[in-house]
């Protein structure tokens, strides 16, 4: 699988490795200053507007990070177990979530005190690092959304978030989708049903096979060239 693709629904690496910058000491100071809670499918883990009091570790699961907005939302990724959400809350002279996050699954987060985390960030440069790695990577992701929602054709986009869900969520060309066609829809800014005819004409065209929620890409190359040309 092609590691570079950029046009992406999530960052590269879904696991993030700064916490394993702190020290014993560190590690028992995160410890008492954090607490695990269960989401269930479709709750919601943050709230964009809201006062942003914690970053949010998630655990075990899978969410979507996205801009609310009438009359749709604009998902801006896919967060899979690994991944860290509302860092860029931490920026002084803020204090909301920017964005709102739910669960596509049942998922388990940590809630991480957000000056608990900044003290971190000031304590250990190597810590500080990663977190910068973490930052700069969603912000090149993010990029990639954008052009592809804002410049490619209907066949490019989907073809966009299948490469994506293969290479960087499930890493694998078979895999179960735990997203409804509407979430696919979501995810693609596009109208459920125009999502149900590109993923038949790939489906038709031998690009994918689809079994129930199973999706099997069987032709990598030829869907790659139709995200390249949009």
């Amino acid at each position: 699988m092609n590691s570079n693709y950029t046009n992406t629904c999530t960052v590269y690496d879904s696991r993030f490795s700064c916490f394993e910058e702190l020290t014993e000491e560190q590690v028992k100071f995160v410890e008492r200053n954090k607490v695990k809670v269960l989401f269930k499918k479709g709750e919601t883990i943050c709230k964009q507007g809201s006062f942003a009091s914690h970053i949010i570790y998630l655990r075990e699961g899978l969410a979507k990070v996205y801009l609310e907005h009438s009359p749709r939302n604009l998902v801006l990724k896919i967060s899979p177990s690994g991944n860290l959400i509302g860092l860029p809350s931490i920026y002084d002279g803020n204090n909301i979530f920017l964005y709102s996050a739910a669960a596509y699954v049942d998922s388990e987060v940590e809630l991480i005190e957000i000056n608990t985390f900044k003290q971190l960030i000031r304590e250990n440069a190597k810590f500080a690092y990663r977190v910068i790695n973490v930052l700069n990577e969603n912000t090149v992701q993010i990029y990639g959304r954008f052009f592809c929602l804002t410049n490619k054709q209907l066949h490019g986009r989907v073809a966009d978030i299948l490469l994506c869900l293969a290479n960087r969520i499930f890493k694998t060309n078979e895999f179960n989708l735990p997203l409804t066609r509407n979430e696919l829809a979501e995810l693609t800014n596009m109208s459920t049903e125009s999502v149900i005819r590109v993923l038949k004409d790939f489906n038709d065209d031998g690009l994918i096979e689809m079994t129930g929620k199973t999706f099997k890409i069987k032709n990598y190359d030829m869907l790659s060239k139709i995200s390249e040309v949009g």
